[in-house]
């Protein structure tokens, strides 16, 4: 079973606290792009990787999606989206996603935000939902971006001359990353850019689009300490077709 670290106490409280917790959709900064990137939803079936609360359920629904089905490992975050969600059109179900089983060609749209960097095999995982989309749906998702997850030793460093910059290093040696964000301990999977979007082609999928997402000018000015979105990439926006 994949790293259960939302259904900590200590995590998920500080976790409902960040702005895209709090906020929804609206909390994201990079959801402009993203929301740009997801087909005309009217009449699909959709299938949310990792749907946390519930918000792009919620919005998928009120943008014309016929059904939502969103998959989760924590019950806590399933709990907080049956909370915030009455629409029968909504089903939300407690499963682990290294072990996801799905029906063949029962869906128009699959959806994962910033979940699919936790998962190992997603070899497995992405032959699954191929499967499970029909021809000519759409995958659209988002990850941590490669450079931002290789250092074994993430974060700023700074210089004398009062520069900083963001280390790379072990970039090829992909694998296990633990990080302390929230908590202690946090485990994901770091791969270079070219074996995501491999994993990707090799299951089925044509790539359509891929965002190293940046702040916009208009963002810059609401929010200067996007600022440091500029000096290196946090995410990865990717769009493919079945």
């Amino acid at each position: 079973m994949a790293q259960n670290i939302y259904d900590r106490p200590e995590f998920f409280a500080a976790y409902s606290q960040l702005p895209r917790s709090v906020r929804g959709l609206a909390g994201a900064p990079e959801w402009p792009v993203l929301q740009a990137m997801l087909p005309d939803l009217a009449g699909r079936r959709v299938v949310d990787l990792g749907c946390g609360f519930g918000w792009f359920a919620r919005f998928a629904r009120a943008g014309g999606a016929a059904t939502v089905l969103g998959i989760d490992l924590s019950r806590n975050m399933l709990a907080r989206a049956g909370e915030l969600t009455d629409d029968p059109a909504i089903t939300y179900r407690h499963m682990d996603l290294e072990r996801l089983e799905l029906p063949e060609a029962a869906f128009d749209l699959a959806f994962s935000a910033l979940t699919l960097h936790y998962i190992v095999d997603l070899d497995r995982l992405a032959a699954t939902v191929c499967r499970a989309l029909v021809p000519g749906a759409d995958l659209v998702l988002s990850i941590e971006h490669p450079i931002y997850m290789a250092s074994l030793q993430p974060g700023w460093r700074a210089h004398p001359d009062g520069q900083r910059t963001w280390p790379v290093d072990h970039y090829a040696v992909e694998g296990e990353r633990r990080t302390d964000w929230l908590a202690q301990g946090v485990v994901k999977q770091h791969r270079m850019l070219g074996t995501t979007l491999n994993t990707l082609i090799r299951a089925g999928f044509t790539i359509r689009q891929v965002e190293e997402w940046r702040p916009s000018p208009e963002q810059l000015r609401a929010q200067p300490e996007l600022l440091e979105e500029q000096d290196r990439p946090m995410l990865l926006l990717i769009a493919a077709r079945r």
